[in-house]
């Protein structure tokens, strides 16, 4: 499995830290910055590049991004198609937005995460596959006609009320 992983300046250590120690697992990790500690950074163009990337190999490929809370990435991240980034500040959490909403982003808050526990939610968060359960599949097809509904997208006249909940 292919490792996109980006950070800002408030992520940047916890960031080298865990590219390593997904590279000792054997994970083939890609670095999309910022590939130095820059304290003028700001994390929108480091979320933008991994979902970028997540998004366009989304079989065979994953996101880590990290800036001091979490939620700055995980809001940019989001804004993409069929990106489902997952704030997680436990392993628990981690388990459940694998199993249940198939993240495919994890955004991890640098200022509330020791290393370790930032490594223990990675690997909970790499190692636990999508469980299908119909409803969690209905759930995100639900999120997939939401996402088609968006001023933006190419059924721009939909609206909330054209979506068919089941």
């Amino acid at each position: 499995m292919l490792i996109y992983i980006g950070a800002d300046h408030r992520g940047f250590k916890l960031k080298e830290t865990l590219k390593n120690f997904l590279k000792l697992r054997g994970y083939q990790v890609v670095d999309l910055g910022n590939t130095v500690y820059d304290e003028g950074d700001d994390n929108p163009i480091f979320a933008a590049k991994v979902a970028e990337q997540v998004n366009v190999d989304s079989e065979t490929s994953r996101g880590i991004l990290i800036c001091g809370s979490g939620v700055g990435v995980s809001i940019v991240a989001n804004k993409f198609p069929h990106i489902r980034a997952a704030l997680a500040s436990s392993p628990d959490q981690a388990y459940d937005s694998r199993k249940e909403d198939d993240s495919n982003i994890l955004a991890l808050g640098a200022n509330y995460l020791d290393d370790e526990t930032a490594e223990r939610i990675t690997l909970t968060w790499l190692e636990t596959p999508f469980s299908g359960e119909e409803r969690y599949r209905r759930r995100l097809s639900e999120i997939d006609q939401i996402e088609e509904t968006r001023p933006d997208s190419d059924s721009s006249e939909k609206t909330s009320k054209d979506i068919n909940w089941q």
